[in-house]
């Protein structure tokens, strides 16, 4: 597995885990009304925002390059 792979496979599945943890932490909001959880929650969904960015700009950048 190349490097271009690997790093396409880690985004794709922090993107995954910040979705994941982003859904936990609103849910657990709206069952317990803890700020702190809303905050961790809108954080999440940020951090999975810039990650898709990061991820589409990488791509973009090596897109001459196999994954080979």
């Amino acid at each position: 597995m190349s490097l271009k792979a690997f790093h396409v496979v880690f985004v794709t599945v922090s993107i995954l885990c910040c979705l994941g943890f982003g859904i936990w932490a609103i849910q657990d909001y709206l069952a317990t009304g803890n700020g702190t959880n809303l905050g961790l929650g809108v954080a999440s969904f940020a951090g999975c925002g810039v990650l898709v960015w990061y991820g589409l700009w990488f791509l973009k950048k090596l897109k001459g390059w196999s994954y080979l």
